[in-house]
Order: C-alpha cells, then structure tokens, then sequence
C-alpha cells in the first residue's frame, strides 16, 4: 500500500526486453534507498513494482506484459521522468489516502490552464472509471494522490499547487500527455458490495441504472 505522496522524482536509466516483457532499471534521485531490500514493493508512476536489484541509488524491477498493456510505463524510454514512492509502513502518516498502485486505466490530459501559482489540469478517463470519479473524491494520477474538483461526465478537474508541480512530474505534463489512474479504493468495493448476492453469478456484468432501480437505489 501506498499514500500518494510523492517522495522523489526518479530517472529511467534503462529499459530492458526480457522474454516479452522488460526489466525497467531507475535511478531514484532523492528516494531513500538504505533499508530498501529486493523484494520491496515501490511505484512507479503509481504503478507498484518489485525491486529485483539494488545499487547506489538506483534499483530495477519486472514490468509484466499486463502492466505493460494497462499502464504508461510501455512508453517510457531512457531518460523518462518517473514518481517514486516507497510502500508505506504502519508508522506513515497517510497524508494523501490508501492507494494500491494497480493502476485502473489511462487518462488523457485534455487541458493545462495557469490560476495564479497554481495549474487547473483537466483529464479525460477511460469511460468506465467514470463512476468512480467523485467531487472532493479522491484520485491517484502517476501516484500522486490528488482530490477532484470538478467532473462532468468522464472528464475531471484537478488544481495542482506549487509544491506537487515541484515535486512530481506533473510540471512536465503537456495537453496529450498520457496519465496513469487509480481511481478511489473504497469506490471499488463499495460497488461490489452493492450488489450483494449478485456478486457470485459469473453471469452478472455489474452494476447498471436498471439493476439499482430494481433493487430500489433510484
């Protein structure tokens, strides 16, 4: 588990193909690597990723085929800018909200506006994330743990302050940039509970407007 908050702005130094899918190697700047051990989970633009090998600042990891199929990190070449954050341990503040980096999909930035030092981004998600998307509602974008604005359908506002430009990659966002999502955890399953005993039958797709009228939610 991870909280959002961003702790360093990391490197790609590599990224190598490996029977069909590809060891991505990072040098993690600022990231405090001294009590990491291989096999630490860490994210990597929200996407949580083993640590396979460790050095002097920097470390490696696995990228599988679906992660690579359901998240940026296919598109990162070297050089690429990526957020890092370490798993949280139980004496973290948990200053953003729970996050798990396994990212849902991948959202579009559609539009970068300046309001005073701060930037009003707007995103595009994918179609079926959209109910998971909330006002004031939580939202982790390339692991950063942000809080939505606005939604109007599957388009959402955030406003980004000075410090999260500084300290993300989110300063280097330009309209088309391509971002990973994970939408609120507690959405996720509350969902799942809505539908009850439903929930078993492989057959049922979830939920739908008719399925909460019937059941007497609308």
């Amino acid at each position: 588990m991870f909280t959002g908050i961003i702790e360093a702005i990391g490197r790609v130094e590599s990224m190598e193909d490996r029977g069909g899918d590809r060891r991505l190697r990072i040098s993690a700047g600022a990231l405090d690597l001294e009590q990491a051990t291989i096999g630490d989970s860490i994210a990597v633009n929200g996407v949580c990723l083993t640590a396979v090998e460790l050095g002097s600042g920097r470390f490696a990891a696995d990228v599988s085929r679906e992660s690579l199929s359901l998240t940026t990190l296919g598109e990162l070449g070297s050089g690429s800018k990526v957020n890092l954050e370490q798993a949280l341990r139980l004496s973290t503040p948990l200053g953003g909200h729970l996050v798990s980096g396994h990212v849902d999909g991948v959202g579009t930035v559609l539009d970068i506006q300046q309001d005073a030092r701060s930037w009003k981004l707007q995103i595009h998600a994918p179609g079926e994330l959209a109910r998971y998307i909330a006002v004031k509602g939580s939202i982790c974008v390339d692991g950063t743990s942000l809080t939505v604005n606005t939604v109007k359908g599957a388009v959402f506002d955030l406003n980004i302050v000075p410090h999260t430009l500084s300290a993300t990659i989110i300063g280097d966002y330009r309209v088309g940039s391509r971002v990973n999502l994970e939408v609120d955890l507690i959405a996720r399953y509350l969902e799942r509970l809505m539908l009850g005993e439903h929930a078993a039958d492989p057959s049922h797709s979830g939920l739908s407007e008719e399925f909460l009228r019937r059941h007497g939610f609308l």
